[in-house]
């Protein structure tokens, strides 16, 4: 855990980018006293998700393609009493 006063943070937030990547946590004090923590972000997944991950473990039934009741469709935009 690294402890920096505001204006070390504003001025040198840089130089710690790569602390904060490595898991390092930052206490943000004002006169000494702690007001914040800032921590890095994860790192995004290093490839995409292959498509059909849950194929064959449901199936859609054709009612779902036909048209919404009208009353539904009344209360989605609004109009419903």
């Amino acid at each position: 855990m690294i402890k920096l006063n505001i204006h070390e943070a504003k001025t040198h937030l840089s130089r710690y980018l790569d602390k904060l990547k490595k898991g390092e946590t930052i206490i943000l004090c004002k006169h000494n006293e702690p007001v914040a923590e800032i921590r890095g972000l994860p790192a995004p997944l290093s490839r995409k998700r292959p498509i059909g991950l849950a194929k064959g473990q449901f199936t859609i039934p054709d009612s779902f393609f036909e048209p919404l009741p009208e009353d539904l469709i009344k209360a989605f935009s609004g109009q419903s009493e």
